[in-house]
């Protein structure tokens, strides 16, 4: 293995490709792990070549056990980005025949079943309509194909919902039934499966309860790639969510189950005694966020719920469950969700008893309706016994996975608590760029400090702030933000001023490629949050300027943050800055992303200044690669003057 690895790198230069240290001994420690059946975390800087790095280990390894290899993502764009660098690294090393596939969520793909209801002979057009039409007439397989985007309302009527499978007569031509086939096939029939962190994590769960994986069994090595996402993810993957409509669809679903099992009058009368407890708890939810949340995705707890006939609830719904995983039919499939379903219904109710505490409960307003999720306190448990088993090597990777410390284990130690991790702690690849000759970092000490009360205030401060840092580089600036609502304030302000560049801002949708491409070609002003803190690629002059709006600190009411917060000797240093830290290392991996590039980072967090003597200063610069900071606006213009008049 090793000695092919060597091989692997020595042709690099023939093959046009640069050699980069970083990348070989990752691709090495990798190579290493799977010989000893060990797991491995290794945090591989920008710009060394990571996708590479793993990807070659990963052919040979594939080669030699005839089994694949999965490698799971947290992003669309990073999967079809991961496909193509196996396409070009696999046929330049002689890998000519690589049988592999992306495999993405449901929710990317056009359902033609549901498309095909909506087509009325008589009805009026709508975007909705026109775009079932593309889909039944097989114009448009996933989401991806829809030229300029589309919205998730939109979206959202005509995407793969309740997969019908095998009983579904447009399967010969499905894009999802065909991938769903293709990441669970047999033994030595797919050499890469590649998919989102979210399917890996569905697949570990269905194979830990017993009943058959979505992804082929026995596979060679996975690679978990921005594996600094999957403790959200596995807990956005074990979270439930209910609404009320959603109660009323699963209990609809299960007495139609039932009826055809028997015509027994008593089902009705059930079905409604628990809709109504499910109208009295989503009344009480309603009243708790119209009460307690300041925008849509705020997270709030559940208050107590009384006068709601909640153990009486629970015992008709495990009637229910009962019956159900007795019925046998030809819809196994169908009666298997029910069941799933139900048991989800009788999780809720106990959990608003009181009668069940391994599970952590809150409400927020999703989708433009109240929903209640409730998820497991402890995710890492599961990972420990359902991924880092032993069974297969798992690699974790990303650019972001160290905090400050002495030791490799203390440096890697936030991760290995919060995910449950056993294996090897490899040696940090740092990243090859320039960072001290090419970048400064510059603190805005005169922003005030955000709290709720001074909102306002201090946006209008950054504003301030934000029109002279743009101006200064005359655009070509990255904003990030980490709340929507900032980001909707601040836009709505510039775009009533005289600017001198031009002003975008992300769009709805998973994909930005279109907003991307016009920020690039007008070399403006691109307002953003979410997925822009991650995994975006804008190299070269276009990108000359990233500007964090503030440090991005979880919400400290969050359930999920209090529990672990609840949990902590020192909250703070041991929960909010570590957290904060892997968000910020992510989003400010966006500015530099090429050996050439020069670039400006600034914070409009006075927190972070010297005067403010806040403990976590120092952990905050250690931990980023801007060595030369400073907090004067005159040294930052002698810099962009100096630097940017090359460009």
């Amino acid at each position: 293995m090793v000695n092919a690895i060597f091989r692997m790198y020595d042709r690099f230069p023939r093959i046009g490709l640069t050699e980069r240290l970083g990348q070989q001994d990752m691709s090495l420690d990798i190579a290493d792990a799977y010989v000893h059946s060990r797991n491995a975390m290794i945090e591989a800087g920008v710009g060394i070549g990571k996708s590479f790095a793993y990807l070659i280990p990963g052919l040979l390894i594939n080669q030699i056990s005839r089994q694949p290899v999965i490698i799971a993502t947290s992003s669309i764009q990073l999967s079809e980005q991961i496909h193509k660098d196996l396409r070009f690294i696999g046929s330049r090393l002689g890998f000519t025949s690589v049988r592999s596939v992306v495999g993405k969520g449901m929710g990317q793909y056009a359902c033609r079943y549901r498309a095909a209801e909506l087509i009325k002979p008589d009805a009026a057009a709508s975007p909705l309509s026109a775009l079932a039409e593309r889909i039944v007439n097989y114009g448009i397989d996933e989401r991806a194909d829809i030229d300029g985007g589309v919205s998730d309302a939109v979206w959202s009527g005509v995407c793969v919902n309740d997969c019908k499978f095998e009983q579904c007569n447009y399967r010969s031509t499905c894009s999802f039934y065909e991938m769903r086939a293709k990441i669970n096939a047999g033994p030595g029939d797919m050499d890469f499966i590649i998919v989102n962190q979210d399917l890996l994590i569905r697949d570990l769960i269905k194979k830990k309860e017993g009943t058959k994986g979505l992804i082929a069994e026995r596979p060679a090595l996975i690679v978990i790639d921005e594996a600094h996402n999957l403790e959200a993810k596995v807990r956005d993957a074990r979270t439930l969510e209910f609404t009320f409509r959603g109660t009323c669809r699963i209990l609809e679903d299960a007495l139609q189950i039932l009826f055809r099992q028997s015509a027994d009058k008593e089902l009705m009368a059930q079905y409604k005694f628990i809709k109504r407890c499910a109208g009295d708890i989503f009344r009480k939810v309603e009243a708790d966020l119209l009460h307690t949340a300041k925008q849509d995705n705020d997270r709030i707890k559940v208050s107590e719920i009384t006068g709601v006939p909640l153990q009486r609830g629970i015992q008709v719904l495990r009637e229910f469950s009962l019956s159900l995983s007795v019925f046998t039919s030809r819809r196994e499939r169908e009666i298997d969700n029910a069941f799933e379903a139900i048991n989800g219904l009788i999780s809720l109710f106990a959990v608003l008893a009181g009668a069940e505490d391994n599970y952590l409960i809150w409400a927020s307003h999703t989708r433009g309706e109240s929903t209640v999720s409730i998820c497991p306190k402890g995710i890492s448990q599961f990972l420990k016994h359902s991924l880092f088993n032993g069974k297969t090597s798992v690699i974790l990777t990303s650019a972001t996975l160290c905090q400050t410390g002495d030791t490799l284990e203390e440096q890697y130690a936030y991760l290995t608590e919060s995910l449950g991790y056993r294996g090897d702690y490899m040696e940090r690849q740092a990243s090859p760029f320039d960072y001290d000759n090419h970048t400064l970092m510059y603190i805005a000490r005169n922003v005030p400090y955000y709290n709720h009360n001074n909102r306002e205030a201090y946006l209008e401060a950054a504003y301030k702030e934000m029109l002279r840092l743009c101006n200064l580089t005359d655009g070509r600036t990255l904003v990030l933000f980490s709340a929507k609502e900032d980001m909707k304030y601040i836009h709505q302000k510039l775009s009533a001023e005289k600017l001198n560049w031009a002003l975008h801002v992300q769009r709805e949708g998973s994909s930005q490629d279109g907003v991307i491409a016009e920020f690039r070609a007008s070399k403006g002003v691109l307002l953003s949050t979410g997925v822009f803190w991650e995994g975006v690629n804008i190299a070269g002059s276009d990108l000359s300027q990233l500007i964090v709006v503030r440090l991005p600190f979880p919400v400290p009411a969050d359930p999920v943050y209090e529990y672990k917060a609840s949990l902590a000797e020192n909250p703070l240093k041991d929960v909010f800055v570590p957290d904060m830290l892997l968000r910020l290392r992510q989003g400010t991996g966006r500015l530099i992303r090429s050996e050439t590039d020069l670039g400006v980072l600034s914070i409009l967090d006075s927190r972070l200044s010297a005067g403010a003597r806040k403990d976590y200063r120092d952990k905050v610069l250690g931990a980023l690669p801007f060595k030369r900071v400073t907090e004067d606006f005159r040294v930052l213009e002698k810099f962009v003057q100096e630097k940017f008049d090359k460009i």
